[in-house]
C-alpha cells in the first residue's frame, strides 16, 4: 500500500475522548526527571498531591494519542518523528476529561528515495465545558515513501538559534532505566525496551523516547528560566536530530530574548545535538 495524496489530506478524526488523573500527572513528571531529590519542594510540587499539583507543560504530548496516520499507506518501519510543536491555551489541569480533533494539515513529496513529510495537528478541549486547552503539531518523516505524487516543498522554516553564547545551560542526567519508566506514559514501542530489537535495527541499546528528550528539555527550561512556574510556558516547539541513550546526559543550552527562549539539546558524551531549533514561548 502506498500513500495517496488526496486520501492522506482528507484524514481526520473528531471527538476522540481521553481522561487522566493525578496519577498520570505525577508519573509523567517523574518520567522526565522530576524529584530525583525527593526532598526538593520545588519538584515535589509536581510529584506529590499534598497541594494542587503543578503540571509539566510537555505532558500534553502524551495525553491524547490518536491513530490518525495508522492507515495512511506509509511504511511504518521507516517513519521518524521529525518535529513536535505545542501551544498551550491555558495551563494543563492536574486531571481532566478531554476531547481531541485531529487532521492532516500539509504533506510534501521529497522525491523517490528521499521520503515524504507529513504535518498533523490535534486540537484539544475540556470535555465538560468545551474550553480550549492545547494544540499539538507534529511532523512525520516517512523515509520510505517519496515519489507518491504529492507537492514538492518542505513546510515552514525551523526556528533559528542565536549565534551568541547561550545565556543559560542545564545538564540533566538520563537514568539507565528512564526509558522503561517513561514508556508507562503510553508509548510501548519495544525499541525503547528490547535490547535484541535495538541491536537488530542498528542501535547498541534501546533508545530513549524522543518525547522524553522533549520533556527533559521542558524541565530544564522550567527550572532554569521559569523557576518552576509552569504557567509561564505557553508554547514549546522542537526539531529532533538524533536519539539519546539512557545513561547519558542531556545538556540544554538556552538563549532568552524577551518572552522567547531559543534552545537546543546536546549529549556531551558523544558531542551530538539531539534537539535543535527549539523555541519556548513564555506568557
Amino acid at each position: 500500500m502506498a500513500i495517496d495524496y488526496d486520501s492522506l489530506m482528507a484524514l481526520k478524526r473528531t471527538g476522540d475522548r481521553f481522561s487522566y488523573s493525578d496519577r498520570e500527572t505525577m508519573l509523567y513528571a517523574i518520567g522526565v526527571g522530576m524529584s530525583r531529590d525527593p526532598y526538593d519542594e520545588n519538584e515535589l510540587a509536581y510529584t506529590f498531591e499534598k497541594t494542587t499539583l503543578k503540571t509539566v507543560p510537555s505532558m500534553a504530548t502524551v495525553l491524547t494519542r490518536t491513530n490518525l496516520l495508522q492507515d495512511c499507506g506509509y511504511d511504518y518501519t521507516k517513519v521518524v518523528h521529525g518535529e513536535q510543536r505545542l501551544t498551550l491555551h491555558q495551563p494543563l489541569p492536574p486531571e481532566g476529561e478531554l476531547i481531541a480533533d485531529s487532521h492532516v494539515t500539509e504533506a510534501y513529496d521529497k522525491g523517490e528515495g528521499r521520503g515524504a513529510v507529513i504535518y498533523t495537528e490535534i486540537n484539544v478541549r475540556d470535555a465538560n465545558d468545551g474550553t480550549r486547552l492545547y494544540t499539538l503539531g507534529s511532523t512525520t518523516f516517512a523515509r520510505g515513501d517519496g515519489g507518491f505524487g504529492g507537492p514538492a516543498g518542505s513546510g515552514p522554516a525551523p526556528h533559528q538559534i542565536p549565534e551568541r553564547d547561550p545565556d543559560h545551560t542545564c545538564a540533566l542526567e538520563i537514568r539507565k532505566d528512564q526509558a522503561l519508566l517513561y514508556r508507562l506514559n503510553g508509548d510501548r514501542n519495544p525499541l525503547h525496551a528490547d535490547p535484541e530489537l535495538a541491536r537488530r535495527v542498528g542501535f547498541p541499546v534501546p533508545i530513549l523516547h524522543g518525547l522524553c528528550t522533549y520533556g527533559t528539555a521542558c524541565k530544564a527550561i522550567l527550572q532554569t528560566v521559569c523557576k518552576y512556574d509552569h504557567t509561564r510556558i505557553t508554547g514549546f516547539d522542537v526539531r529532533f536530530s538524533a536519539p539519546v541513550y539512557p545513561g547519558e546526559t542531556i545538556l540544554t543550552e538556552m538563549w532568552q530574548d524577551g518572552d522567547v527562549v531559543s534552545f537546543r539539546c546536546r549529549v556531551p558524551e558523544r558531542d551530538v545535538v539531539v534537539i535543535n531549533n527549539g523555541r519556548c514561548q513564555l506568557g
